[in-house]
């Protein structure tokens, strides 16, 4: 394995169990991986193979229960600097925001988790830069709450969130599952024009091969939380060497098959 300085993450021999004796499930099983500085991975697998339990261990919620797992070379210790760097967007974005606040005034609080203090004019026109940056014009959203809004429309407000914080990484757990092909395009677009803008790592947790396939540099394949298929997408796509990712590219609807180059 390359310099482990040089990786946002890196994952040695990790396991998650949650629960006790006979009660007790292995979510994630020896898992060895790193992710390099602004890289594209994705974490393929079915629903249950672990992928969303790693994910929430990149993001320092859940802390492994043996083995190494090391952000930037060291582990992940202080929750709060680590969300400075690394967030999130997951598939229910009306779960990631509350009802009874308006969209603005969240996106303004969600400054409240950077080091650095800026001052209430800053925090706006950052707010505003972020939303034209989703095609959406600040004066449209004024006043708005989560539940006026549609699902497409709200997950522009995440994205929109990232814009304003400028994470390092950013751990996007089945971004476009809950969305229209018209508006999961759409939501692919931001995601690769934040991937330039900010520079950033990405990281995509998914169910979808295609999807992988499309976005990534490197395609992980999970099952029963294992890590059972690693490789560049031509690599995973033209000779799989799991049955497991023969599987998921038999679950690949005919609509998206364009997406892969046989």
């Amino acid at each position: 394995m390359p310099n482990k300085s040089v990786h946002t993450f890196d994952v040695s021999n990790v396991s998650k169990i949650f629960g006790q004796g006979k009660n007790q499930t292995v979510a994630v099983d020896d898992v060895t991986l790193y992710v390099a500085d602004e890289e594209i991975i994705s974490i393929v697998g079915g629903s249950g193979c672990g992928k969303s339990v790693l994910a929430k261990m990149m993001l320092g919620l859940y802390p492994q229960t043996s083995g190494e797992f090391l952000y930037r070379g060291a582990p992940i210790t202080d929750q709060r600097k680590h969300w400075s760097e690394v967030q999130s967007v997951f598939q229910d974005p009306f779960s990631c925001f509350n009802q009874f606040f308006t969209i603005r005034s969240q996106l303004k609080d969600a400054f409240g988790i950077l080091p650095e203090r800026l001052s209430r004019g800053e925090v706006e026109d950052r707010v505003d830069e972020a939303l034209l940056a989703v095609n959406v014009t600040p004066k449209d959203i004024e006043g708005k709450y989560p539940f006026e809004l549609s699902g497409g429309q709200m997950q522009r407000m995440l994205l929109a969130r990232i814009f304003a914080l400028k994470p390092r990484v950013l751990i996007a757990d089945e971004p476009t599952s809950m969305v229209d092909a018209c508006v999961r395009a759409n939501i692919l677009d931001y995601l690769m024009k934040l991937k330039e803008e900010l520079k950033m790592t990405i990281v995509f947790i998914t169910h979808d091969i295609g999807l992988a396939y499309y976005v990534s540099n490197r395609i992980f394949i999970m099952h029963e939380g294992k890590m059972v298929e690693m490789g560049e997408p031509d690599q995973i796509i033209q000779d799989p060497q799991s049955p497991h990712t023969v599987q998921l590219l038999d679950d690949i609807p005919d609509i998206n098959r364009q997406w892969i180059k046989r």
